[in-house]
């Protein structure tokens, strides 16, 4: 009855929970930022996959394109003649055509008539 008004009734148990509060909320900060960079890394390695992928699916298609001009007939007969070789074309008329699975024969060609 006889306290004073002015007297402080706080004991160290409101200041350890600020404290420990405070800690809390620092600790949440340093996670949050460290997830977050985390986060960051992940998505520049996804989109640097990505461009190798995009550069690979470039690369075959290139390939491929190049693949088609080389083995393309009427390039072939031009670098035959270009670099003077002695084959030549032959008529259609002489190719012949050969079922190998009616035949008995090991060899798909035959000296005989």
């Amino acid at each position: 009855m006889n306290r004073r008004r002015h007297q402080s009734h706080a004991s160290g148990f409101p200041i350890c929970a600020m404290i420990l509060a405070a800690l809390i909320i620092a600790a949440g900060g340093v996670l949050h930022v460290f997830y977050k960079n985390n986060q960051i890394k992940i998505s520049r390695e996804i989109d640097a996959l990505d461009r190798r992928v995009e550069h690979s699916r470039l690369e075959i298609r290139t390939t491929e394109m190049r693949m088609d001009q080389l083995l393309n007939r009427f390039v072939i007969r031009k670098q035959l003649e270009q670099n003077g070789s002695t084959m030549r074309s032959i008529p259609l008329a002489v190719v012949e055509e050969i079922d190998s699975a009616s035949s008995n024969r090991r060899s798909v060609a035959s000296t005989a008539p």
